[in-house]
C-alpha cells in the first residue's frame, strides 16, 4: 500500500493591524494526504528575510532571536520530516490509512517516548558493545592503510575526515550515526563547512567506508549507514584541457627573459601533454625507464605496467635534456606539484589562454555559477587531460589509448569522448563557412 502525501514547512501568514508580521515567525509543518491536513508547531520562530520558501529551510549562516542556528533549526526540520515518513511507512505496512488524530499521536511520541520506550531503549543501548569511535578510526587506518596499500594523499583524505568529525561534535558515538545524526552531518559539511555536495558526497563516502568496517568488526551495531542515501544534486567535473591551438600557442609563447625559470616548467607540461603521464610518474621518471622508442614505466598511483611510445613531441623534449644530469638519474627538471601548478598559472596567462570557463557546482539546493580564465584552472593534471581529449579527436582508438594512460574502465573514458565528439562535430560545421 502506498498512501500519497506531502510534506511543507513554511512560516506562518500572519497580518497585525493589516501588516504581515515579518518578524520572528512561527514556522510550521503542515502534511496533506487523502484530502486532509494536519498542521504542527516547528517549536521555532525566524524573520522572513531569513527563510528560503523555495527550499523551506532557513537560510544558511543566521539565527533567529533566540539565538538558535540555522544548522540547528534545519536539522530540526529534517528530523521532524523524517519522523512523519516513518509515520506513514508503519501505516503502509499495516495495509491502512491512519486518521489525522493517529498521525499526530505518533508524532508526538517519536518527540517524546513513553517512559517505557525509553526505558527499553536505554536498555538497548547498554547492552551494545561501546566502542571510542576515534580510536577505532585510528584501528580502521591502520589496518585498511596496509591492507590497500594507500598513498601519502589517500592517508590526508581519512586525517582530514576525522579533522571534520572532531570539529563536528565532541563526544562523538557510532551510535550518533542514525539517520538524524547522518543528516545533521551532511548539514554541518553544507552550511559550517561551507563545502560543495560533491564533496560532501566524497566525504559521506569516506565516513560510511568507515562505518561499515567498523560494523563488520563488531564495534557498533549501527548499520544505519547502509540505507543513508542522501540527494545531493551535483554536475559532471569539467575536464579542463587545451585544445590543440592552445597547446601550439603556449608552445611557440616567447618566454621573457626575466621569466625563464618558465621555460622548464613548459617543458614538464608539454610532455605530460604528449605522453598523458601523471606528474607522479613524470616525477618518478629514471633514464632507465627510457627506451630507444618508448618508455617504460609502473605507475605510482595504481601500480600499472605502462608502455608509452615516443612521438616527436615527447622525444625533442627528453633529447633536450639528454646531457644534463639531474638527481637520482631523473630525466626532466621536475619542480614540486604546488610550485609547478602555480608557475603553470602564470606561464599560461601570459601566453593569453583566456579563455572563459564556466564552472557550475550546488551548495545544498543552490545552483552556483562561476566563470574563470582557463589560466587559472590550469594544473599538472590538465596535461592528462590534453593527451587523452586530442588523442580522441585525432580519431585514436578510445582502446589505444586506454592501454597508454592506464584506464581500465571505458566509464572513465566516457566524459572525454564526449569532449573529442564536440569537436569533431564543431570542425566539420566549418565546411559549412567555405
Amino acid at each position: 500500500m502506498n498512501i500519497k502525501r506531502s510534506i511543507r514547512i513554511a512560516i506562518e501568514n500572519r497580518k497585525k493591524d493589516g501588516v504581515p508580521v515579518v518578524e520572528n515567525v512561527p514556522i510550521r509543518l503542515q502534511v496533506f494526504f487523502g484530502g486532509k491536513r494536519i498542521d504542527f508547531t516547528t517549536g521555532y520562530r525566524i524573520d522572513a528575510a531569513k527563510w528560503d520558501s523555495a527550499k523551506q529551510r532557513v537560510k544558511n549562516n543566521v539565527t533567529n532571536k533566540q539565538k538558535q542556528s540555522a544548522l540547528q533549526i534545519n536539522t530540526d526540520i529534517a528530523r521532524y520530516e523524517a519522523y512523519i515518513n516513518e509515520i506513514f511507512q508503519d501505516f503502509e505496512g499495516k495495509g491502512t490509512e491512519p486518521t489525522p488524530e493517529q498521525v499526530k499521536e505518533a508524532f508526538a511520541e517519536k518527540l517524546n517516548p513513553t517512559p517505557q520506550k525509553k526505558q527499553k531503549s536505554q536498555a538497548t543501548r547498554g547492552k551494545a558493545k561501546k566502542s571510542d569511535l576515534f580510536v577505532v578510526f585510528d584501528e580502521f587506518v591502520k589496518e585498511c592503510g596496509v591492507q590497500n596499500d594507500w598513498t601519502e594523499s589517500t592517508y590526508e583524505k581519512f586525517a582530514a575526515v576525522k579533522n571534520h568529525l572532531t570539529a563536528f561534535k565532541k563526544g562523538l558515538t557510532f551510535e550518533f550515526f542514525d539517520q538524524y545524526g547522518l543528516n545533521e552531518y551532511v548539514s554541518y559539511l553544507r552550511d559550517t563547512r561551507g563545502m560543495r555536495n560533491s564533496t560532501i558526497g566524497k566525504q559521506m563516502g569516506f565516513l560510511k567506508w568507515f562505518l561499515k568496517w567498523s560494523f563488520k568488526k563488531g564495534h557498533t551495531k549501527n548499520n544505519a549507514y547502509d540505507m543513508f542515501k542522501p540527494k545531493l544534486k551535483s554536475t559532471p567535473k569539467k575536464v579542463i584541457y587545451l585544445t590543440w591551438e592552445e597547446l601550439e600557442q603556449l608552445r611557440d609563447y616567447e618566454i621573457p627573459p626575466t621569466k625563464q625559470y618558465l621555460e622548464r616548467v613548459r617543458d614538464v607540461f608539454l610532455f605530460l601533454c604528449f605522453t598523458g603521464l601523471r606528474y607522479s610518474d613524470v616525477f618518478n621518471l629514471r633514464r632507465s625507464d627510457v627506451k630507444e622508442n618508448h618508455i617504460e614505466i609502473t605507475t605510482v598511483k595504481t601500480a600499472d605496467s605502462l608502455i608509452i611510445e615516443l612521438n616527436n613531441h615527447s622525444r625533442a623534449i627528453l633529447d633536450k635534456y639528454k646531457d644534463v644530469a639531474f638527481e637520482h638519474y631523473k630525466v626532466l627538471p621536475v619542480i614540486t606539484n604546488q610550485k609547478m601548478n602555480d608557475y603553470l598559472k602564470e606561464l599560461a596567462e601570459l601566453a593569453g589562454i583566456d579563455e572563459p570557463v564556466r564552472e557550475t557546482y550546488y551548495k545544498g539546493n543552490e545552483r552556483i555559477d562561476v566563470v574563470s580564465p582557463k589560466y587559472a584552472l590550469l594544473g599538472t593534471h590538465a596535461g592528462r587531460r590534453t593527451f587523452i581529449c586530442n588523442a580522441l579527436s585525432l580519431d585514436i582508438s578510445p582502446q589505444v589509448v586506454m592501454k597508454w594512460t592506464g584506464h581500465s574502465d571505458y566509464k572513465a573514458m566516457k566524459p572525454y569522448i564526449d569532449i573529442a565528439d564536440k569537436v569533431k562535430a564543431n570542425a566539420m560545421d566549418k565546411f559549412n563557412k567555405l
